[in-house]
């Protein structure tokens, strides 16, 4: 088991569909974050390709000036996702409560997550539901900062350095047999935490795990 039951748990254990219910308009990480997460989806996503954007919002981070063929949504809340301009279509659901996927087999080129990940707590289940409607060579993508909302992060997110959380995302994905080995990619503040402390200006780290559903070996 990758986690123990008790890394699962939240400091706040009421339904997630209550706390998600009031829409939030707003970006949860600031703009250099977003300028590098963009600027990697623009390297990694083939155009006119079909992404499934999961646990989204209003904003999907997705360069402007690239054509998807197909974009889905999924979130906890409708009215962010229905303002959302690059989703063709969406649906909510809970994947604490319900991790299955509605979605087919083998039907995305992508599938993305952006600072989400550390609310699933069952990302066993997810991350094997990622893998199931991947195409093979598919890419997912889950980026993630240091913030969040502290009383819906599991204890494991919670109580890990930045270290030990990337380490927890590229144990999700090999947990998951068919997936290639996780790529690592970082980009951290030039200022030291410490002269932050002190009222420096410096930014949200960025940190991308992503790995690829694999071919399946052809059958002699």
């Amino acid at each position: 088991m990758l986690l123990q039951p008790d890394q699962r748990t939240k400091l706040d254990e009421s339904s997630d569909t209550f706390f998600y219910d009031t829409p939030r308009f707003v970006t949860h990480v600031d703009d250099r974050f977003i300028r590098q997460l963009t600027e990697l989806y623009r390297e990694r996503l083939a155009p006119n390709s079909r992404i499934f954007d999961m646990m989204s919002s209003w904003v999907s981070h997705l360069p402007e000036d690239v054509p998807f063929e197909w974009v889905e949504g999924h979130g906890m809340n409708s009215e962010e996702l229905a303002r959302n301009p690059r989703l063709n279509h969406y649906f909510v659901q809970n994947f604490n409560e319900n991790p299955t996927l509605p979605l087919a087999d083998q039907s995305f080129d992508a599938v993305l997550n952006t600072v989400s990940v550390q609310y699933l707590q069952r990302p066993e289940a997810v991350f094997g539901e990622i893998y199931r409607i991947l195409k093979p060579g598919g890419l997912a993508i889950v980026s993630f900062s240091n913030r969040m909302f502290y009383q819906k992060a599991i204890a494991a997110w919670r109580d890990g350095s930045e270290t030990r959380r990337v380490n927890l995302v590229k144990g999700y994905f090999m947990a998951v047999p068919g997936f290639s080995h996780p790529e690592v990619v970082t980009h951290t503040p030039g200022v030291p935490p410490i002269l932050q402390m002190l009222g420096m200006p410096g930014g949200d780290p960025f940190y991308a795990v992503i790995a690829e559903r694999m071919e399946p070996l052809a059958k002699l």
